[in-house]
Parts: C-alpha cells; structure tokens; sequence
C-alpha cells in the first residue's frame, strides 16, 4: 500500500481516536457512567462495534473497554525510521476510526439531541437524518438483500458546481444506488447543492444527508453491519462474517471530491475492510494491486464526467437495466413475429442493401455505458419503402470479457431485435437482415431503439461478465463498408482460433443439453472439429458459455480413454452421455453414423442418411424442399434423426461439418459422401475443395452428385459410376 495513504490514514486514525476519546472523558464527567447511549430507536447498539466485536455499549461506561480495544488496533505513526509498507495496519486503523466515530456519534446524541432531524426526510430547518432508526432500516434495508438496491455511494465532500452534483446523483439513482451524503468541500456540502438544485433529498429519493461531518460515514457502514446481521444471518461478532458478506453482496463504494485530508483516508482506510474502494476526483496516490477489495482499493484523479461509471467498474457492479426504454411492446411474445409485404415499411441487409452486425471487446476507456451513435439516417426520415444500409456495431468491456466470449453475445442479437414488436430480423453476421412495419414506425420507432435493447439486454444477461456496452449504428454506405471489413477480419480471427485446434490436441470437449426440453434424451458433443449440429456453438462457444454460466447446458466433459479411435467413441463422452440422457444413450460414438450415431432434437441444419445402393452417404439441409435419393424430404427424413434417438443410418449434423476431418471417419469420411443439394455444395464449395485436396482426389467435388443429376438412388448411382467415385470401391457401410 502507498506509504503516504498508509501514514496518512494512520496519523487521522489518531486524531480521531484521540477527538473520540476527548469527548468520551467530557460526556462520561458531564452524564456519568451510567448514562444510557444508543442511535435514535435502533435495535442494535452501536452497530459497526456490535457486529464486529459483539460488545453492547447501552451506557456511557461501557464505552471504556471499547477505547482499550481500539487502542490496541492503532498502529505506531509513520516515521522516516519506522515505515509500514503494508495493508494490514492501515486497515486496523480504519476499523480503530469507525469504532472511535461510532462512540464520537453516539455522545454527540446526547450532547445535542437536536442536531439529527430522526426523521425519514429533512426538515425545513434541518438537512441532516442521521443514524436511520430501525422504521426506516426494515423498510429499506430489505431492497439490499432482493436486489432492488444492489449497494450505496458513500459521498464525502462535493463538486463545487450544483449541476455537476446533481448530474453525479441522477446517474448514481439511475443504477438503482442508494447515495449517502456526508461531510463537506470548502464550506460546500453535496445536499445543500442538490436542494439548491431544486433535487429532492431524503430517504424516498435514495439521496440521504447523513450527516455534516466525516464522522457520520459511520451511519452507512453501520447501515451496511445491520443488513448483514439483520437479512443475512450473521452473528453479532462475527467480523469475518460480515466482512465478508458486505463484500459480496454489498456493492458500496466511498466517492470523495476535494482534497483528502489525513481524517478522510482513515475513514477509507476502514471502508476497505468491507471491500468498499475509494474513487477520488482530486490527485492522491492509488492502491490499484487488488487484496481486500474486488479490485482496485483506491483510484483517484477521476474527471466527473467519469466517476460514476469507475466507480462502478472498481467495485465490480453489475448494472441491471429492470425496463427497455422504448415506445414498442418487447419480449419473447414477439419473436416469431413476420412482418409481410404489405405490412413493410422498409428493409435492411437481406440481399436488399448491405447489412452487417458485429460485436467487439474493447477497452474499459474506450467505451461509454449505454451510449447508442446513430450516423446516417433514421426511421422517421425514410419514405415508405426507402431500404438504407445498416450496420450494427457493439462494443463491449467488462473485467471478466474475453474475445472467446464475443460470438456467444453476437448471437444474442437474432432474438433480441426479434423480441421488439414490429421488427423482424433473419440471419446474422453479414447476412443478417431487418425488417420494419408500418406499425412500429407509427409509434416511433427509431434505429436507435435497437441500441438501447442490445445495451440493456446484454447487461441484465450477461452481467457477470460485461461492465459497458456501446452501440454505433450506421446507415451511410460508406461507414456500412468500413464495418464489414472490420467484421470479416473479426470472423476470419474466431474462424481460426478454432481452426488450429483439433480433437486430439483437446482433452475436454463440452456438452449442449439445450433442446432436452424437447427430445430429454439427447445430449449434443461438441468437439474442437464437430461444431454443434444446429450449427450456433463450437467448441470455443461451449467453453465460452461455460465459463459464463457454469450451471448452464454447456458443460465439459473429460473425454477419458479412446476406446475406438475410429468410431470417435470414448470412455468419459459415454459416462457423461449415459447420466445427461438418464440413461437412455448409453453409447455414442462421435465419428460414426452407422454405429452408435449422436442423438439429436430436430435443431439440426442438415441431416446425413445412408444410400445403401450407392453405398454412399447423402446430406440435406433444411433449406433444400425438394425430394432426396433416400425417397423422402427433409421433413420425413427428420422423423428418422430426431426425437433424441438413435438411429443408425440417418443423422443430424451441422452444415459447416462436412469441411471436418473427422466428417463421417468410420465410413470413410468425405469419400463416402455422394449426394448434396446444389445450394448445400456451392455454400460449402471452398471447404469441400479444400477437404478433396487434402484427401488427394481433388476431383472428388465434381464426382458428389446433387439434384440435376438426380432425385432417385438409381439416377445417382449411374452418376456415380459414370464418374468413378470412390464410394463404390469401398467396403459396405452396412
């Protein structure tokens, strides 16, 4: 720790144990031992040296042993010859502080009765609330344990300018905070700027004037020591206890503006030991190694345009938006919503104009929470029927956000856009497209609306791991083109991320149990080389998706002993298999379509079927409406591989497989396969290519037949032979 935060805090600590203990000696001549002291009714004492000791000091003389405990934590003063370079004693002498003004607080109660209003709002002649009494605790204390209040702002000091500091207060109401005022900033005080402001103040605006001294951060401490004890179940003395369930579920923080006098840091000196940093706006040295606190202790020289979102981030807060902020019905109700022709007012992307949506990691600087950039023109100012370019960019950042991380959210974007009333979306990446109705547009829909729900839906689903999000939206031709090169360079890198990994160089390959809602026996596997059969996860996703929710369908299974290297079938994959399906697939092999094949739902993009008399394998995909050469359609062939049953012979399998190496290897992998509809082979057409060089028959592509060949077996297997495709010479599959 800085050794002039250290010696600072600690030289304050003395002073104000020493003040404490001045007055202590005066009350105890004026009032006498037996006099009784508490906070205004309040059931627990003086709640910061209860909860932490277990001590309960009802009368004045119980005061002294308090003082000899908190003398024995203040440690020596900082000298040149004596430096304590460590954490440890300035957290001793922050919690000596809070005891010493917890004591100083409750004489100054009976000294001057007056001098707290005990109310839940101000009076006329009087800001200052003091200790909140055990009304206003049970009422206010509960929305700390159900979220509706995730932690407070401890404020010491103020900005000097009234509209800065009523800035600073609405963004901090905004997350949902509750702001504890205290102490002042050349003769300013943060209240008396709020209400010169024409801001409301008092417990029901969240905005609460505890008190016109330093000394009165004890009232939000002790305000957090009573959640603890009170909603959380921890016993009066255990410090530990509570220490710790303040840091974690207590997301506070100490904001101070002004200079930092050696009283201020001894007070943020014992905030830490509740895991509470202090964000400054004035030039003091940093604690920025993380220990006590989730991250940084101490962060200062703060502009005020940015302490609340660093506050934010240092505290690790997780900001919750509870309501999309937009003039369209929105959720799930709303997602298969078609907008049809004559209900279209205009369209984006989808072959019609260029359209692209991507999202980035980014920086924490580099971004700005909740801010949505629209360049390029917007909804209201289209004529009916004038589609424009879009691009939707989202930046994001977060402490925990990892690149790995970026598809997994990218994809979200399908369903929440599809979520607003009047807006369809189809696709993603830069095939993605937009649809807007006429009706959306009469209520006011803007492209910036888009924004908002990306912001606000991102942050309540992925909160552990995201602390910003920004969207640019663009709808200018030039700036379209900008992001789509930047986003086929963002797809080319997750593309190859994956692509240099492979099954045997991985141990662990990841489950998707996400359809067991419709087929309860089928358990995907996705490995480094077998994307997921619906085509949305890979393997990266799996891990992504696990780390983000490690209780959520996407789990790690240690794939064990190989038992058939050419079956792809493995000893842990049948365990996992054998007690995610509740026994019902005991076996599954990975590289095989004929010998214990992967069970599926019906979420597959395409299905894979045996030819017995072309002794070959076909693949369809769920575009392609046309018959087959197994003599049924995709439709019927789904009855076959779905349901989450095995069936040898016919298969659910994502598109992009049929580029793996490990494509169908029991059978004879890319040789074995001799039919797909023509869209399937020209969508895939580089990966085959590359797959029938690497195989050694670069003529392999041109020998798999599609539709104009034939529909039936015997029209395929005259191509086939007229072509001289391996399949033929190859052993029964059956």
């Amino acid at each position: 720790m800085s050794k002039i935060i250290c010696s600072a805090a600690i030289r304050g600590a003395h002073n104000i144990v020493n003040m404490a203990e001045e007055k202590y000696e005066e009350a105890l001549k004026k009032f006498g031992a037996d006099q009784e002291v508490a906070y205004p009714n309040t059931a627990y004492f003086l709640p910061i040296i209860y909860s932490m000791t277990g001590a309960k000091v009802e009368k004045l003389g119980d005061m002294k042993d308090i003082f000899i405990e908190t003398r024995k934590l203040l440690p020596d003063l900082v000298t040149d010859n004596l430096w304590l370079p460590y954490l440890a004693p300035a957290l001793d002498a922050g919690m000596a502080t809070y005891f010493a003004e917890e004591m100083f607080e409750a004489i100054r109660y009976l000294n001057e009765p007056e001098f707290y209003t005990k109310t839940e709002d101000p009076t006329d002649d009087n800001l200052w609330l003091g200790a909140a009494d055990d009304v206003i605790f049970r009422k206010r204390g509960v929305e700390f344990v159900d979220g509706s209040a995730p932690g407070f702002a401890a404020i010491v000091g103020t900005p000097e300018d009234k509209e800065v500091a009523s800035r600073i207060a609405l963004e901090l109401q905004e997350k949902n905070l509750y702001i504890f005022m205290h102490d002042q900033s050349a003769g300013k005080n943060m209240a008396e700027l709020l209400v010169d402001n024409n801001v409301q103040v008092g417990w029901n605006t969240r905005l609460v004037p505890f008190g016109k001294s330093y000394t009165s951060v004890v009232f939000a401490i002790g305000f957090a020591c009573r959640v603890a004890m009170a909603f959380g179940g921890i016993k009066p003395g255990d410090f530990k206890g509570n220490l710790i369930y303040n840091k974690d579920r207590t997301f506070a923080f100490v904001m101070a503006f002004g200079p930092v006098s050696d009283e201020w840091y001894a007070n943020a000196a014992g905030a830490i030991n509740w895991g509470f940093p202090t964000i400054s706006d004035y030039d003091i040295p940093e604690v920025l190694p993380t220990g006590i606190c989730t991250y940084e202790h101490v962060v200062s020289n703060i502009a005020h345009d940015d302490i609340v979102q660093k506050a934010i981030e240092v505290r690790g807060l997780k900001v919750n938006v509870a309501k999309i902020d937009i003039p369209l019905s929105f959720g799930p109700a709303f997602e298969g919503e078609r907008i049809r022709k004559d209900d279209l007012f205009m369209e984006s992307g989808g072959g019609r104009t260029t359209g692209v949506e991507v999202l980035i990691s980014k920086d924490m600087s580099e971004i700005q929470d909740g801010e949505v950039i629209l360049e390029g023109k917007d909804v209201p100012d289209l004529e009916q029927g004038e589609n424009v370019p879009i691009s939707i960019l989202v930046e994001v950042a977060g402490r925990e956000m990892q690149s790995d991380f970026e598809p997994i959210l990218e994809r979200q974007f399908h369903h929440l856009i599809n979520y607003i009333q009047g807006i369809m979306h189809i696709g993603q990446r830069n095939i993605m497209w937009i649809r807007i109705g006429k009706a959306a547009v009469e209520k006011g829909f803007s492209f910036k609306h888009i924004g908002k729900v990306l912001h606000g839906k991102l942050h309540q689903e992925f909160g552990a791991i995201l602390d910003k999000v920004q969207v640019k939206i663009y709808t200018i031709q030039e700036k379209v083109e900008e992001v789509v090169e930047l986003a086929k360079g963002v797809y080319a890198e997750r593309d190859l991320r994956l692509g240099n990994m492979t099954d045997d160089s991985e141990d662990v390959f990841y489950s998707c149990t996400l359809c067991q809602s419709f087929a309860p026996s089928h358990v995907c596997v996705i490995t480094p080389e077998r994307v997921g059969m619906c085509g949305a996860y890979n393997w990266l996703d799996g891990k992504a998706s696990f780390q983000i929710n490690p209780t959520g369908p996407n789990q790690p299974i240690n794939k064990g002993d190989c038992l058939d290297g050419e079956l792809g079938e493995f000893a842990g994959i049948n365990e996992f298999v054998n007690q995610a399906s509740r026994g019902a697939v005991p076996q599954v092999s990975c590289y095989s379509l004929m010998t214990n094949p992967m069970t599926a739902c019906g979420c597959f993009e395409a299905i894979a079927a045996m030819l017995p008399q072309c002794n070959g394998i076909m693949v369809v995909n769920r575009d392609y409406m046309g018959m087959t050469p197994s003599g049924m359609k995709f439709t019927s062939l789904a009855g076959m591989a779905g349901g989450g049953a095995q069936t040898p012979g016919f298969m659910g399998v994502s598109k992009h497989y049929l580029g793996s190496r490990k494509l169908f290897k029991s059978e004879g992998g890319l040789k074995r396969v001799v039919w797909l509809p023509k869209m399937l082979k020209e969508e895939l057409r580089e990966k085959l290519m590359a797959r029938c060089e690497e195989e050694g028959m670069p003529e392999l592509f041109d020998m798999i037949a599609d539709e104009e060949v034939g529909t039936t077996e015997e029209e395929v297997l005259a191509f086939l032979k007229e072509k001289g495709h391996p399949a033929l010479e190859m052993e029964s599959a059956m």
